[in-house]
């Protein structure tokens, strides 16, 4: 009762257009944050570079969606797979940094609250998601070629002293996206999944 209850509330349309600007503004806070990044990186890896704000402009556009009635299967896709992947990837390097260092900036603690919301979010939408199995493949090559942008090409978030660990999160990254095209493959392909009407959208 409790989840259904709070389902239907996030389906209320004021409630929606505070998602929206939340994550929209979210979004332009974490384009900006990745700016020392990306005035260093090449040209053609820079769409690959900002992770977590793009899940979140993902995120943006879907609920925009919602707001006028209409699904976007691609970017709801893209957005459960990467919201939940970078969401949860950027909490735990956190939590590593307080543990190699024992300490961590008020910032950290931000953006650890902040991913953490991302990947819940993600996630407690995935009622009013209708994308195919054929959306979701095309989400898993883009997420998991993302990572070999990352790893291979060197591209991934710079993380100061947890550098020397890079193959052992290279690998935790891998497999964390496999979980998170999993979790949109059962909260949102299979048969049994969970629906409800976008007619909130009214």
């Amino acid at each position: 009762m409790f989840l259904k209850n709070l389902l239907n509330f996030l389906s209320f349309r004021p409630f929606l257009w505070l998602i929206f600007w939340v994550n929209l503004l979210g979004t332009i806070y974490g384009y900006i944050w990745y700016i020392p990044q990306l005035v260093i990186t090449p040209a053609k890896f820079l769409v690959f570079v900002p992770d977590s704000p793009t899940a979140s402009l993902f995120f943006t556009i879907a609920i925009a969606g919602f707001l006028f009635k209409k699904n976007l299967p691609f970017i709801e896709a893209l957005a459960i797979v990467t919201l939940f992947k970078y969401g949860i990837w950027a909490v735990v390097m956190n939590l590593l940094v307080l543990a190699e260092t024992g300490s961590m900036a008020w910032q950290a603690y931000m953006l650890i609250f902040s991913h953490l919301g991302m990947a819940v979010q993600g996630l407690l939408y995935s009622p009013y998601y209708r994308f195919k199995s054929y959306h979701l493949a095309a989400a898993a090559v883009w997420t998991l070629h993302n990572d070999v942008i990352d790893y291979v090409f060197g591209m991934m978030p710079r993380y100061g002293s947890l550098m020397i660990y890079l193959p052992q999160i290279g690998y935790f990254t891998f497999w964390l996206s496999m979980l998170s095209i999993f979790l949109g493959y059962y909260l949102v392909v299979r048969k049994k999944a969970y629906k409800l009407s976008l007619s909130f959208a009214q």
